[in-house]
């Protein structure tokens, strides 16, 4: 268990001594960002933080910005924002990302006790820092980060541990910090997506005669400068494949959201989906492993567009796996990683 907060005047201390909030352990979860409504202009607020991030787009700012400010920001939002309308969550007017995330900070906090859980999006709102100085104003002295990524990529894990220590920077008194790695081959997350995919086939009723696995694309040359994406998303992919007793070929891997003209990690996951159905495959599924909460990128771009490029293809019968979301599964592997990575705080 943490230290309890302590809200009083520190032992010892003489007796003038202001009481201070302090010694506590938190834990904040983070993941990628959302708009705050599905409209242009929130888009236009969303996207342009997020492409305005060098871990991102690491082009020259000098190219970069007047084509992320002249061209994308003018065209790109209405168009982003139509689909996160298909998506949106009306009942919380929220998108999906937001709500899981919650959902996921508000459970472990029921496991972990008398640890403050939070949460906050790297891009839009609740901020890292917003959520850093909370907590420390709460009493955390000790603060695991959690960066909801199981595979590493210096364009996400690496853009969170940016932006915690840009906030801790501007401290005077600063926490002790710790960043969990990431955990693409960690037990309880193959087990939690084997578990679900097996769920996910007993209530459809069917069976796929293949199941892709589909991750988030990045750019080619990210890879070949040394980032360790592609073989994580590689090794996730081959440990779920164990785990399900499935092949290479009934369960091929592929990358999705390709932007640009630039060359990016290979298949690409809608060029594969189209390719099954013209070759004969009619029933099949998809699996998104690098995404912990369904999103824009899985409940749009692959339940609704790539469920229409697979049955206008010629295919009959598609389903998307569910995210593992606020399953027990996905805060069982929350609780894995925070009793291990706050070893000796928790």
């Amino acid at each position: 268990m943490s230290t309890p907060l302590s809200s009083e005047r520190p032992e010892h201390a003489p007796a003038a001594h202001p009481a201070i909030a302090q010694g506590k352990v938190g834990v904040l979860l983070v993941n990628l960002g959302t708009p705050e409504a599905p409209t242009a202009g929130a888009v236009r607020t969303y996207l342009r933080q997020f492409l305005s991030d060098q871990r991102i787009v690491d082009l020259p700012r000098a190219l970069w910005l007047p084509v992320l400010h002249g061209v994308i920001l003018n065209i790109r939002p209405a168009a982003t924002a139509r689909n996160y309308k298909k998506i949106w969550r009306e009942e919380s007017d929220e998108s999906p990302l937001r709500y899981y995330t919650r959902q996921q900070a508000e459970k472990l906090g029921e496991r972990l006790g008398q640890v403050s859980v939070d949460w906050a999006m790297r891009y839009g709102k609740p901020s890292i820092t917003e959520k850093l100085n909370l907590m420390k104003k709460n009493g955390c002295t000790r603060i695991l980060v959690v960066p909801l990524y199981p595979q590493y990529s210096a364009t996400t894990t690496a853009s969170v541990t940016d932006d915690v220590f840009d906030a801790v920077r501007a401290m005077r008194w600063q926490p002790a910090i710790r960043i969990a790695p990431a955990f693409h081959d960690l037990p309880a997350y193959i087990e939690g997506l084997a578990k679900t995919t097996r769920q996910h086939f007993a209530s459809i009723g069917w069976q796929p005669e293949k199941v892709v696995l589909s991750f988030h694309g990045l750019p080619q040359r990210y890879f070949d400068a040394g980032d360790p994406y592609y073989c994580h998303c590689a090794k996730t992919a081959r440990l779920l494949r164990a785990e399900m007793g499935w092949s290479e070929a009934f369960a091929p891997l592929a990358f999705q959201s390709k932007f640009g003209r630039e060359k990016w990690l290979e298949p690409a996951a809608d060029e594969t989906i189209e390719t099954l159905a013209k070759t004969g495959t009619k029933k099949i599924a998809v699996i998104m492993p690098g995404f912990v909460a369904d999103c824009i990128e899985t409940l749009e771009e692959i339940d609704i567009a790539a469920r229409e490029t697979f049955i206008n293809a010629g295919g009959e019968a598609f389903t998307a796996i569910p995210c593992l979301n606020d399953a027990p599964e996905m805060i069982n592997i929350l609780e894995d990683i925070a009793r291990r990575e706050a070893a000796g705080w928790v």
